[in-house]
Protein backbone atom coordinates (compact mmCIF):
# COMPACT_ATOMS: atom_id res chain seq x y z
CA UNK A 1 0.00 0.00 0.00
CA UNK A 2 1.57 3.41 -0.89
CA UNK A 3 1.12 6.34 0.84
CA UNK A 4 -1.37 8.42 -1.32
CA UNK A 5 -3.84 4.93 -0.91
CA UNK A 6 -3.08 5.15 3.22
CA UNK A 7 -3.91 8.91 3.28
CA UNK A 8 -7.32 8.28 0.84
CA UNK A 9 -8.32 5.20 2.98
CA UNK A 10 -7.35 7.04 6.26
CA UNK A 11 -9.83 10.48 5.29
CA UNK A 12 -12.62 7.51 4.47
CA UNK A 13 -12.12 6.27 7.97
CA UNK A 14 -12.19 9.91 9.72
CA UNK A 15 -15.25 10.68 7.76
CA UNK A 16 -17.93 7.91 7.62
CA UNK A 17 -16.33 7.00 11.41
CA UNK A 18 -19.01 9.07 13.00
CA UNK A 19 -21.98 8.46 10.20
CA UNK A 20 -23.91 5.65 10.69
CA UNK A 21 -22.84 4.04 7.18
CA UNK A 22 -19.99 1.98 8.52
CA UNK A 23 -16.48 2.69 8.46
CA UNK A 24 -15.00 -0.53 8.04
CA UNK A 25 -17.23 -1.10 5.35
CA UNK A 26 -16.27 1.65 3.47
CA UNK A 27 -12.69 0.91 4.23
CA UNK A 28 -13.17 -2.48 2.79
CA UNK A 29 -14.58 -0.90 -0.37
CA UNK A 30 -12.03 1.64 -0.35
CA UNK A 31 -9.13 -0.75 -0.58
CA UNK A 32 -10.89 -3.28 -3.45
CA UNK A 33 -11.58 0.22 -5.12
CA UNK A 34 -7.75 0.75 -5.02
CA UNK A 35 -6.19 -2.50 -5.52
CA UNK A 36 -5.35 -3.26 -1.88
CA UNK A 37 -3.76 -6.91 -1.91
CA UNK A 38 -2.81 -7.60 1.65
CA UNK A 39 -3.12 -10.58 3.50
CA UNK A 40 -6.42 -10.70 6.08
CA UNK A 41 -4.30 -10.14 9.16
CA UNK A 42 -2.45 -7.18 7.32
CA UNK A 43 -5.52 -5.71 6.19
CA UNK A 44 -7.47 -6.03 9.72
CA UNK A 45 -4.18 -4.16 11.11
CA UNK A 46 -4.36 -1.34 9.20
CA UNK A 47 -8.12 -1.11 9.70
CA UNK A 48 -7.16 -1.14 13.51
CA UNK A 49 -5.08 1.78 13.10
CA UNK A 50 -7.25 3.78 11.10
CA UNK A 51 -9.96 3.15 14.55
CA UNK A 52 -7.45 3.95 16.91
CA UNK A 53 -7.34 7.38 15.54
CA UNK A 54 -10.29 8.16 15.26
CA UNK A 55 -10.90 7.10 18.37
CA UNK A 56 -8.16 9.80 19.70
CA UNK A 57 -10.20 11.99 17.95
CA UNK A 58 -13.43 11.32 19.93
CA UNK A 59 -11.35 11.75 22.86
CA UNK A 60 -10.39 14.96 21.96
CA UNK A 61 -13.57 16.49 20.69
CA UNK A 62 -15.48 14.98 24.26
CA UNK A 63 -12.53 15.39 26.15
CA UNK A 64 -14.73 17.66 28.55
CA UNK A 65 -17.12 14.71 29.40
CA UNK A 66 -14.44 12.10 29.32
CA UNK A 67 -12.48 14.86 32.16
CA UNK A 68 -15.98 14.58 33.97
CA UNK A 69 -16.36 10.97 34.08
CA UNK A 70 -12.73 10.92 35.50
CA UNK A 71 -13.42 13.28 37.96
CA UNK A 72 -16.31 11.41 39.34
CA UNK A 73 -14.65 8.25 38.86
CA UNK A 74 -11.47 9.67 41.16
CA UNK A 75 -14.32 10.64 43.71
CA UNK A 76 -14.90 6.73 44.42
CA UNK A 77 -18.92 7.26 45.08
CA UNK A 78 -21.80 5.40 43.32
CA UNK A 79 -22.98 8.80 41.36
CA UNK A 80 -23.79 9.66 37.50
CA UNK A 81 -20.10 9.06 36.50
CA UNK A 82 -19.25 5.97 37.84
CA UNK A 83 -22.63 4.35 36.82
CA UNK A 84 -21.90 5.77 33.09
CA UNK A 85 -18.21 4.57 33.42
CA UNK A 86 -20.03 0.71 34.55
CA UNK A 87 -22.24 1.09 31.69
CA UNK A 88 -19.58 1.44 29.31
CA UNK A 89 -17.81 -1.37 30.95
CA UNK A 90 -20.91 -3.67 29.98
CA UNK A 91 -21.24 -2.77 26.98
CA UNK A 92 -17.65 -3.63 25.99
CA UNK A 93 -18.80 -6.78 27.63
CA UNK A 94 -20.05 -9.09 24.26
CA UNK A 95 -17.12 -7.24 22.03
CA UNK A 96 -14.52 -8.48 24.51
CA UNK A 97 -15.98 -12.12 24.32
CA UNK A 98 -15.68 -11.83 20.34
CA UNK A 99 -12.25 -10.53 20.17
CA UNK A 100 -10.99 -12.80 22.65
CA UNK A 101 -12.43 -16.24 21.10
CA UNK A 102 -13.33 -15.36 17.51
CA UNK A 103 -10.60 -13.09 16.30
CA UNK A 104 -9.42 -15.50 13.76
CA UNK A 105 -12.66 -15.87 12.09
CA UNK A 106 -13.15 -11.90 12.76
CA UNK A 107 -9.86 -11.66 10.56
CA UNK A 108 -11.16 -13.57 7.20
CA UNK A 109 -13.94 -10.78 6.83
CA UNK A 110 -11.14 -8.02 6.48
CA UNK A 111 -9.67 -9.23 3.03
CA UNK A 112 -11.72 -7.38 0.71
CA UNK A 113 -15.15 -9.42 0.26
CA UNK A 114 -17.29 -6.75 -1.17
CA UNK A 115 -20.05 -8.87 -1.69
CA UNK A 116 -20.30 -9.62 1.69
CA UNK A 117 -19.62 -6.27 3.18
CA UNK A 118 -22.71 -5.09 0.64
CA UNK A 119 -25.01 -7.27 1.90
CA UNK A 120 -23.81 -6.40 5.38
CA UNK A 121 -24.81 -2.69 4.62
CA UNK A 122 -28.41 -3.37 3.49
CA UNK A 123 -28.85 -4.98 7.23
CA UNK A 124 -27.69 -1.21 8.24
CA UNK A 125 -30.21 0.32 6.16
CA UNK A 126 -32.59 -2.10 7.47
CA UNK A 127 -31.44 -0.81 11.33
CA UNK A 128 -31.43 2.94 10.35
CA UNK A 129 -35.02 2.84 8.66
CA UNK A 130 -36.49 0.98 11.62
CA UNK A 131 -35.10 3.42 14.08
CA UNK A 132 -35.85 6.36 11.87
CA UNK A 133 -39.77 5.55 12.70
CA UNK A 134 -39.08 5.59 16.75
CA UNK A 135 -40.51 8.02 18.94
CA UNK A 136 -38.38 10.85 20.90
CA UNK A 137 -38.01 10.08 24.02
CA UNK A 138 -36.00 11.47 27.00
CA UNK A 139 -35.15 8.16 28.36
CA UNK A 140 -31.26 7.66 29.63
CA UNK A 141 -29.52 4.27 28.45
CA UNK A 142 -30.01 1.19 31.52
CA UNK A 143 -27.70 -1.14 32.18
CA UNK A 144 -29.76 -3.19 30.49
CA UNK A 145 -29.71 -1.37 27.59
CA UNK A 146 -25.93 -0.86 27.22
CA UNK A 147 -25.83 -4.52 27.63
CA UNK A 148 -28.08 -5.45 24.66
CA UNK A 149 -26.74 -1.78 22.35
CA UNK A 150 -23.27 -3.89 23.33
CA UNK A 151 -24.07 -7.45 21.44
CA UNK A 152 -25.19 -4.63 18.89
CA UNK A 153 -21.68 -3.25 18.71
CA UNK A 154 -20.45 -6.19 18.65
CA UNK A 155 -22.00 -7.91 16.00
CA UNK A 156 -21.24 -4.42 13.87
CA UNK A 157 -17.48 -6.10 14.10
CA UNK A 158 -18.39 -7.22 10.99
CA UNK A 159 -17.32 -4.90 7.86
CA UNK A 160 -20.16 -3.51 6.59
CA UNK A 161 -22.56 -3.16 9.91
CA UNK A 162 -22.18 0.31 11.18
CA UNK A 163 -21.26 0.68 14.39
CA UNK A 164 -22.47 3.91 15.27
CA UNK A 165 -25.76 3.02 12.95
CA UNK A 166 -26.11 -0.66 14.72
CA UNK A 167 -25.66 1.11 18.10
CA UNK A 168 -27.54 4.11 18.28
CA UNK A 169 -30.37 2.11 16.13
CA UNK A 170 -30.48 -0.17 19.18
CA UNK A 171 -30.72 2.68 21.55
CA UNK A 172 -32.98 4.51 20.17
CA UNK A 173 -35.11 1.39 19.21
CA UNK A 174 -34.99 0.64 22.97
CA UNK A 175 -36.73 4.03 23.66
CA UNK A 176 -33.74 6.18 24.29
CA UNK A 177 -33.51 9.74 23.44
CA UNK A 178 -31.23 10.47 20.20
CA UNK A 179 -28.59 12.80 21.71
CA UNK A 180 -28.00 10.32 25.03
CA UNK A 181 -27.65 7.09 22.35
CA UNK A 182 -25.43 9.34 20.14
CA UNK A 183 -23.29 10.04 23.01
CA UNK A 184 -23.13 6.72 24.46
CA UNK A 185 -22.48 5.36 21.52
CA UNK A 186 -19.37 7.60 20.57
CA UNK A 187 -17.75 6.80 23.82
CA UNK A 188 -18.87 3.32 24.48
CA UNK A 189 -15.80 2.18 21.52
CA UNK A 190 -13.11 4.37 22.94
CA UNK A 191 -11.52 1.98 26.13
CA UNK A 192 -12.60 -1.10 22.97
CA UNK A 193 -10.14 -0.10 21.09
CA UNK A 194 -7.56 1.24 23.37
CA UNK A 195 -7.98 -2.29 24.96
CA UNK A 196 -7.49 -3.93 21.81
CA UNK A 197 -4.43 -1.80 21.12
CA UNK A 198 -2.71 -2.90 24.15
CA UNK A 199 -3.85 -6.50 23.74
CA UNK A 200 -1.94 -6.54 20.36
CA UNK A 201 0.81 -5.01 22.11
CA UNK A 202 1.45 -7.13 24.91
CA UNK A 203 0.92 -10.80 23.25
CA UNK A 204 3.17 -9.43 20.37
CA UNK A 205 0.53 -9.59 17.67
CA UNK A 206 0.37 -6.18 16.66
CA UNK A 207 3.61 -5.77 14.60
CA UNK A 208 4.85 -3.52 11.64
CA UNK A 209 6.63 -4.20 8.73
CA UNK A 210 9.34 -1.54 7.81
CA UNK A 211 8.01 -1.21 4.67
CA UNK A 212 4.12 -0.42 5.68
CA UNK A 213 5.29 1.71 8.33
CA UNK A 214 5.01 5.31 6.53
CA UNK A 215 1.88 4.33 5.18
CA UNK A 216 0.59 2.86 8.42
CA UNK A 217 1.88 6.43 9.74
CA UNK A 218 -0.11 8.77 7.27
CA UNK A 219 -3.26 6.61 6.93
CA UNK A 220 -3.46 7.14 10.96
CA UNK A 221 -2.74 11.04 10.43
CA UNK A 222 -5.01 11.45 7.68
CA UNK A 223 -7.64 8.98 9.96
CA UNK A 224 -7.39 11.83 13.26
CA UNK A 225 -7.42 14.74 11.42
CA UNK A 226 -10.32 13.83 9.27
CA UNK A 227 -11.83 12.77 12.63
CA UNK A 228 -11.58 16.30 14.49
CA UNK A 229 -12.93 17.79 11.04
CA UNK A 230 -15.63 15.51 10.87
CA UNK A 231 -16.79 14.57 14.50
CA UNK A 232 -17.38 18.69 15.52
CA UNK A 233 -20.00 18.80 12.87
CA UNK A 234 -21.23 15.03 12.16
CA UNK A 235 -22.53 14.45 15.52
CA UNK A 236 -24.82 17.23 15.33
CA UNK A 237 -25.87 15.57 11.88
CA UNK A 238 -26.45 12.33 13.25
CA UNK A 239 -28.78 13.73 16.17
CA UNK A 240 -30.46 15.98 14.27
CA UNK A 241 -31.47 14.36 10.56
CA UNK A 242 -33.70 11.49 9.69
CA UNK A 243 -31.49 8.17 10.24
CA UNK A 244 -33.75 7.53 6.10
CA UNK A 245 -30.92 9.56 4.81
CA UNK A 246 -28.67 7.18 5.63
CA UNK A 247 -30.51 4.09 5.50
CA UNK A 248 -31.29 5.14 1.43
CA UNK A 249 -27.46 5.69 1.25
CA UNK A 250 -26.14 2.47 2.91
CA UNK A 251 -28.69 0.92 0.67
CA UNK A 252 -27.26 2.39 -2.20
CA UNK A 253 -23.65 1.99 -1.54
CA UNK A 254 -24.98 -1.75 -0.81
CA UNK A 255 -26.18 -2.89 -3.91
CA UNK A 256 -23.19 -1.11 -5.51
CA UNK A 257 -21.02 -3.11 -3.81
CA UNK A 258 -23.17 -6.17 -4.73
CA UNK A 259 -22.94 -5.68 -8.23
CA UNK A 260 -19.44 -4.80 -7.89
CA UNK A 261 -18.44 -8.18 -6.08
CA UNK A 262 -20.41 -10.30 -8.81
CA UNK A 263 -19.31 -8.97 -11.80
CA UNK A 264 -14.98 -8.69 -10.52
CA UNK A 265 -15.41 -12.12 -8.90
Amino acid sequence: MDTLDAIILGIIQGLTEFLPVSSSGHLELGKAILGDNSVPEESLLFTVVLHFATALSTIVVFRKDVWEIIQGLLRFKWNKESQFSLKIIVSMLPAVLIGLFFEAQLEAFFGGNIRFVGFMLLITAVLLYFADKAKDTEKKVSFGNAFIVGISQAIAMLPGISRSGATISTSVLLGVDKSKAARFSFLMVVPLIFGKIAKDLLSGDLTFSGENNLAMGVGFLAAFLAGLAACTWMIQLVRKSKLTYFAIYCLIVGLIAISYGFFNS
